[in-house]
């Protein structure tokens, strides 16, 4: 049946065309979000994708193929192709075809599809992990290779679904405080306990293992405590850096009955393992050659961790995938404001960790009051005239970075803390060298990966105070930083497309403002440039969650007017002859 005032296109090559200015779009978008992958934003159509991957995280997250044919039906301006609704249901109902489970203490791979088990026991990715055939229904598999066995089945087009239970671990008693240290009144939100029943299944075998998606602010450490509280075992947890190790340890000790005691801190400058134990991936991933062993792996495997947290589960570094394919027996949560990897190792995520087990658009819990309602900007500026030509015949990698160094934006940046003088305001960029002239002209402290953690608390502390208004920072501050009165960011540069670096960045701002202020997130962009492409690239995944990019020329704008004569910046020709050895910050 036709309908042509719905807003979704569907396509033979499962592509799902949106379009942007229909009434039904806001419901549409939030519908297509739980399947569909967006791949590209430009103003008026959007592109999703269904995928495999998108179809899996869907039924683990307990949508069936019927419910997702419905929702497109309902928004879908064209009868749907009779090989996407043969692929939905394919897709979905691969999930959970094979299932992991102990029989005795065996692990054993199990299915109803007798084809199906002689196939995992005889394809080159799978045999290696099959320590028998047990039966034409049943294979035995090595314990030791749980993770491994589920890798190699996601390769092959059959995720498991895992319900082979946990080990427990030691038991640590945890409650949640009903009033903090502070004297402030502390409860979850909905939406955290609804994350927390969802990731622990009332301890079933098909829970305990999982990702938990919600924008910065929302409170997903909140959600990780609920875990605890849930588990009540020993805990690992694997954050950024060592400032949110600490802010790990402040809550916990903050918001749960734990003793600062039993909370230990695992980093370079202290290693204390306590009942529940915060370190970083950086500290794990260490070894002294390129050859040489990872030294603190023990932490992981040698202990008896009942729970392990992964926060910012989208940073997880290689050797951190090899060693979690190890412990498939522990409980896992991830947390993350986005699944989003520009590895492209989402179906490590997925497999490893777990699959998608909770997720809000960012917009309802804006609607909701819990997260800063945010304004997002692209602000166009012109290349100079004279770096044309260097432009033009630089090589692809010298084009964004003389393009996203353009010194006009350094007059767009003043022009916007002109506007913004009483907020609290955030510059971000990529390169060293523009930060250091940025902080320089604009009289602003700098923190980049170089400043030390006693500097970098410090400055932070300032900014939350209200001691300084402006916060020139790099990429070290994407992370796991609690600065809530962040109102306003100016990004003059990131990391080539990274839509999971935009994500981050736009989370900073996105504590609720006392005052109810609005948040402003800004992108100074290049124009007709590889930082225009890369920009539009970078907004994927805010577009998804609802948020629309204004797009303004800065001369229209009136964000190019000098207010006082600049201390020179260097001309982007004149910084793309310092050639290859530019750093990023």
């Amino acid at each position: 049946m036709t309908t042509v005032s719905n807003p979704v296109v569907v396509q033979g090559d499962r592509t799902l065309l949106l379009e942007v200015d229909h009434p039904h779009y806001a419901e549409a978008r939030d519908a297509l979000a739980q399947f569909a992958e967006l791949e590209k934003s430009p103003e008026h159509i959007h592109t999703y994708r269904l995928t495999p991957l998108s179809l899996w995280n869907a039924a683990a997250a307990g949508l069936s193929a019927a419910a997702v044919i419905a929702s497109l039906t309902r928004y879908s301006r064209y009868d749907l192709p009779p090989n996407v609704l043969a692929d939905i249901r394919d897709y979905i109902g691969r999930y959970g075809r094979l299932k992991l489970l102990r029989d005795g203490a065996d692990l054993v791979l199990r299915s109803d599809d007798a084809a199906l088990i002689a196939e995992v026991a005889r394809h080159k990715r799978t045999e290696a992990f099959v320590v028998e055939r047990r039966d034409e229904y049943t294979l035995v598999i090595d314990p030791a290779r749980r993770g491994h066995i589920k890798q190699a089945l996601i390769a092959i087009g059959y995720p498991a679904e895992d319900l082979a239970g946990y080990t427990d671990g030691a038991a640590l008693p945890i409650a949640l405080r009903d009033i903090t240290p502070s004297g402030e009144p502390f409860q979850m939100r909905q939406y955290q306990e609804d994350a927390v029943r969802a990731f622990y299944a009332d301890g079933s075998p098909s829970g305990g293992s999982g990702v938990v998606v919600l924008p910065c602010g929302a409170g997903k450490t909140v959600v990780g405590l609920g875990a605890m509280a849930a588990i009540g075992r020993s805990t690992l947890i694997l954050s950024p850096n060592t400032i949110a190790v600490r802010q790990w340890m402040s809550e916990l000790v903050e918001r749960t009955t734990l003793t600062p005691d039993q909370v230990g801190e695992y980093t370079g400058e202290r290693k204390d393992i306590r009942p529940v134990t915060v370190t970083t991936y950086q500290m794990l991933t260490y070894r002294g050659s390129e050859d040489g062993v990872f030294p603190h792996f023990s932490l992981v495997t040698g202990h008896d961790w009942g729970l392990i947290i992964y926060d910012e589960v989208h940073l997880l570094p290689a050797p951190i995938f090899r060693i979690t394919a190890e412990i498939q027996a522990r409980r896992r949560l991830g947390l993350t404001a986005t699944l989003v990897r520009e590895d492209g190792r989402e179906a490590d995520v997925f497999g490893l960790i777990g699959p998608k087990r909770f997720d809000v658009p960012w917009r309802e819990l804006e609607r909701q009051g819990w997260i800063a309602t945010a304004e997002c900007h692209e602000i166009r500026v012109a290349l100079p005239e004279d770096d044309r030509m260097v432009y033009a015949i630089a090589e692809e990698r010298e084009k964004y970075r003389m393009a996203a160094e353009n010194p006009t934006k350094v007059t767009v940046t003043r022009e916007l803390l002109q506007r913004h003088a009483d907020d609290q305001v955030l510059i971000i960029g990529q390169y060293l060298d523009q930060l250091k002239d940025l902080a320089q002209l604009l009289n602003a402290p700098l923190l980049t990966g170089r400043t030390n953690n006693t500097q970098r608390e410090k400055l932070y502390d300032q900014f939350r105070q209200g001691k300084i208004k402006r916060l020139v920072v790099s990429k070290v501050a994407n992370f796991a930083v609690d600065l809530p009165d962040a109102n306003v960011a100016i990004q003059v540069s990131g990391t080539f497309g990274s839509r999971q670096e935009e994500a981050q960045r736009l989370g900073r701002l996105l504590r609720p403002k006392q005052d109810g202020r609005p948040a402003h997130f800004y992108s100074i962009v290049t124009r007709d440039t590889r930082d225009q492409e890369f920009s539009a690239n970078r907004q994927l995944f805010l577009t998804e969650q609802g948020y629309r990019y204004t797009i303004d020329d800065a001369e229209e704008q009136g964000l190019l007017v000098e207010r006082r004569a600049p201390t020179r910046l260097p001309a982007a020709g004149e910084r793309a002859s310092r050639g290859r050895g530019a750093r990023r910050a």
